[in-house]
């Protein structure tokens, strides 16, 4: 008898679970959906800043990357080969 009764627990708790899952579901979806939509923006909004300030006027030139002043002059060993007939 307590086999049937943990089986029927069991099934009660299942079902249970579904149908909270089935009301709870698109809250917990709109929740996440609402803190990515804010992270997001808040990025969005970071990104203009920063353009905003790295704005150069008309006609004015940035360099982003130094040249790479370090010439490689050793290419390794040069050998002259020659066609023999």
């Amino acid at each position: 008898m307590g086999v049937l009764r943990t089986i029927a627990i069991i099934i009660l708790v299942m079902y249970a679970l579904r149908i909270l899952g089935r009301l709870f579901a698109p809250v917990m979806i709109r929740y996440v959906a609402k803190k990515a939509e804010r992270s997001f923006s808040e990025q969005f909004k970071q990104q203009g800043q920063y353009q905003e300030e790295s704005r150069t006027k008309e006609g004015e030139t940035t360099i982003d990357k130094m040249p790479n002043t370090k010439s490689s002059k050793d290419v390794g060993e040069y050998i002259d080969f020659e066609e023999v007939d």
